[in-house]
């Protein structure tokens, strides 16, 4: 008999979404920059923070 082995990303992903809206939130991005955020939101604090 094979075990079953599950496995909880909860708290990655959780932290992923709180990153997410912390950036949309600090940087007050709207509109499109709200989705492009989604996928690069580190670029955004970088841009921020370079200057």
């Amino acid at each position: 008999m094979t075990k079953v082995r599950i496995e909880n990303h909860t708290f990655g992903g959780g932290l992923w979404i709180g990153a997410w809206l912390f950036t949309i939130g600090f940087l007050h991005l709207s509109g499109w920059q709200v989705l492009f955020a989604l996928l690069i939101w580190p670029y955004y604090l970088g841009v921020h923070f370079a200057v």
